[in-house]
């Protein structure tokens, strides 16, 4: 059986009424039934044991020291009285000398920080338990810090800038699609050489942003069978490449005449679809994501009552 490595901790606090002891107690046993070696006093020390050896061997031996931190600690530990005071000489010890400044974590419970820090403490990062309604949340991200568990989201692309500011990838590709207009410089000049379909030529349109793949074939489909049309249509002609539509073989009185309405017609469907099609995929990720969750739940819920 492989034996596994538990972080140790041990908890400084100061004896100030029940309430307080009691809280501190309660935080101990939250870190023990998540597998945290925790020390503390109420649980580690026997009569007839010595005090400052216990402090000593505790702090030296634990991975993390938990201060908790109140108005009243700061003052003994500021004036080195107690227990509290002698602990604050080996924190300080510890601290001057640099061997691991991580090691010890405030615990806010009362007071601001000018209040309830010692001395020696100032500076450092701490976690606020003051909000009992909180104390589950906090005890999370405290485990987190403890089983160095901690994480930040991947770095994502760089946003796509423009006069306007700027929008992310996401924002971009909920657009709708729009056609801007006919690119003049890019209407190809007809053949004219008494050939069947000679007269005809090749005009693009610009769009508003690149589609996807599935936004080309959706909209190719719908020109080769359009919602409504004219018997002046002409399937087969479209194609996407880029943020262009192309319609090879027809002319621009045609365009005016026919082919602009169809045109809009079948890019106002091609996004209505995509939206469908999103949104779906939306609920079936989501559906997806919930069903692993309650696949986790019920193994950590099952995992609980698993004694070792």
């Amino acid at each position: 059986m492989v034996d596994i490595i538990r972080p140790r901790v041990f908890v400084s606090y100061s004896w100030e009424d029940e309430e307080h002891i009691e809280w501190t107690k309660r935080l101990a046993n939250y870190l023990m039934e998540n597998g945290v070696d925790t020390h503390i006093d109420q649980y580690d020390l026997e009569l007839g044991d010595r005090l400052p050896q216990f402090m000593e061997q505790e702090i030296t031996r634990a991975n993390y020291a938990l201060i908790i931190c109140t108005p009243n600690y700061k003052e003994k530990a500021d004036n080195r009285e107690s227990g509290v005071g002698y602990e604050g000489h080996i924190i300080a010890g510890e601290l001057f000398q640099k061997q691991n400044e991580r090691k010890f974590i405030p615990i806010i419970r009362k007071g601001e920080i000018e209040e309830c820090f010692p001395t020696y403490l100032l500076g450092k990062l701490g976690i606020n338990f003051k909000d009992d309604n909180k104390f589950e949340e906090k005890l999370q991200e405290l485990l987190a810090t403890i089983y160095g568990r901690k994480s930040k989201p991947k770095l994502g692309n760089i946003p796509i800038f423009n006069k306007s500011g700027y929008k992310g990838k996401e924002d971009k590709e909920d657009e709708k699609i729009k056609v801007i207009g006919i690119i003049t410089n890019e209407v190809t000049v007809p053949k004219i050489d008494g050939t069947r379909g000679s007269a005809l030529y090749k005009i693009p349109f610009k769009l508003s942003r690149v589609p996807s793949e599935l936004w080309e074939n959706l909209f190719i489909q719908l020109w080769n069978s359009p919602p409504q049309y004219t018997t002046m249509h002409r399937p087969g002609i479209a194609s996407v490449i880029g943020d262009k539509i192309i319609l090879d073989g027809t002319t621009i009185d045609e365009v005016k005449d026919y082919h602009r309405d169809t045109l809009l017609l079948c890019v106002n469907e091609a996004n209505k679809r995509m939206i469908e099609i999103e949104k779906r995929n939306r609920e079936l990720e989501q559906r997806k994501k919930l069903e692993i969750q309650s696949h986790y739940q019920g193994i950590q819920d099952v995992s609980k009552d698993i004694k070792w």
